[in-house]
């Protein structure tokens, strides 16, 4: 009799994730934990206030403004994009997690909200002394799997947002350089 290799982790009603990747990626991370990666984004202003981002080699992500904001209201604008990134970083790091513990994930949603100030109109409008940004981000995740207590995908969640890039960047100070 010959044993099978399971090459996919299934995840309920999600698209199974490559197990033996996942593990792999693991096991890269482990062996070499000082390694950065930079990546690489070209934003393109194509006309009032909506651009093209190039990243890698796929379609371009446009970011727009709503009618609001003085733009066309055909993308996410910068903010919601960011919570957009946000969003999907978790995701990701909760899917892969609970694969990684051998959980069965039959749902998965992430609800997000910021509040910010926009009365400073992008340095055009009231620049007095103000917080600029977002000032609080609220994640609500709808994580189901099965046999899980609430109390361990509480625990995931807690352990997913230390470990989040995108999550760790809306939390602590990162260098800025902008120049020519």
């Amino acid at each position: 009799m010959t044993a099978v290799v399971q090459k996919t982790a299934l995840t309920g009603c999600l698209a199974p994730i490559d197990k033996g990747g996942l593990e792999q990626l693991i096991a890269n991370g482990k062996a070499n934990p000082k390694v950065i990666k930079t990546l690489k984004c070209k934003t393109v202003a194509e006309g009032k206030f909506r651009h093209a981002n190039y990243i890698r080699n796929l379609a371009p992500y446009i970011v727009d403004e709503p009618p609001g904001l003085l733009g066309d209201d055909t993308a996410p604008n910068p903010s919601e994009a960011s919570l957009a990134a946000l969003g999907s970083c978790l995701a990701v790091g909760l899917h892969a997690n609970a694969v990684h513990r051998g959980w069965i994930v039959n749902k998965l949603e992430l609800e997000l909200e910021g509040d910010l100030n926009i009365t400073a109109v992008w340095g055009t409008g009231d620049v007095s002394e103000k917080p600029v940004g977002f000032t609080d981000v609220r994640v609500k995740v709808d994580m189901e799997c099965e046999g899980i207590s609430k109390e361990e995908v509480q625990a995931l969640i807690d352990h997913v947002k230390k470990w989040s890039p995108v999550a760790n960047t809306f939390t602590r100070p990162v260098n800025l350089e902008v120049g020519i």
